[in-house]
């Protein structure tokens, strides 16, 4: 029977290791707290400083950047510190995704949610006003980590590239299929073949000598 201060420290561990399981999860972070993702285009300033906003918060993989904002501002998630830097997302790579909502009215409402789903730094802008915006504050970098990983709603891969459908001509004729054999395996089996044949008729040979 183990001691009871064992037994204690066992108890103990098991506890410890559910409350760690009941805890993780994924979390939902409102950009900015109360004040929004918002700019008061007529004093050119940010409505509260999201880069102190952003270090106080914990990132990890499967989380959510809530954006409350509206139309008059963008949502530019970056991984190139050289797009963040120059506030503006014309001529970036695929490694920038701009939102907007799809709005064509001033001043709408919008709430945009972010997953992230790269661990590392990742950036956020608004390149509106010909990046003034982002210049003036309403930009903030995260550093992602890697928590308990990509839920399986974020896990997806990619889906398959796009290929060029069939023209008219296509279906007039089977399409040719290529068979590929290992090198030299063709050459090796019709040796064996070769061999076999040879065998088996000097096996007749030396029965009918026998006979």
């Amino acid at each position: 029977m183990a001691p009871p201060i064992a037994a204690h420290l066992t108890v103990f561990a098991l506890l410890v290791t559910a409350v760690s399981a009941a805890t993780t999860g994924y979390h939902n972070h409102t950009v900015g707290g109360g004040a929004g993702w918002s700019f008061n285009s007529t004093t050119n300033i940010a409505a509260t400083n999201y880069s102190s906003w952003a270090s106080n918060q914990i990132f990890d993989l499967g989380d959510y950047l809530i954006f409350n904002t509206n139309s008059n501002q963008t949502v530019v998630q970056t991984y190139n510190k050289t797009t963040y830097l120059n506030c503006t997302a014309d001529d970036t790579d695929n490694g920038t995704y701009v939102y907007g909502g799809g709005s064509s009215s001033f001043g709408e409402s919008l709430t945009i949610a972010v997953p992230l789903t790269i661990v590392g730094p990742n950036y956020f802008f608004s390149d509106a006003s010909d990046g003034v915006q982002c210049q003036h504050g309403l930009a903030f970098e995260i550093e992602v980590q890697q928590g308990a990983g990509l839920p399986p709603s974020l896990n997806q891969p990619p889906p398959p590239p796009y290929q060029e459908p069939p023209g008219p001509d296509a279906a007039q004729s089977p399409p040719v299929t290529v068979a590929q054999s290992p090198t030299g395996g063709a050459f090796a089996s019709c040796a064996d073949v070769r061999f076999a044949v040879y065998s088996f008729a000097a096996a007749l040979v030396l029965l009918q000598q026998f006979q």
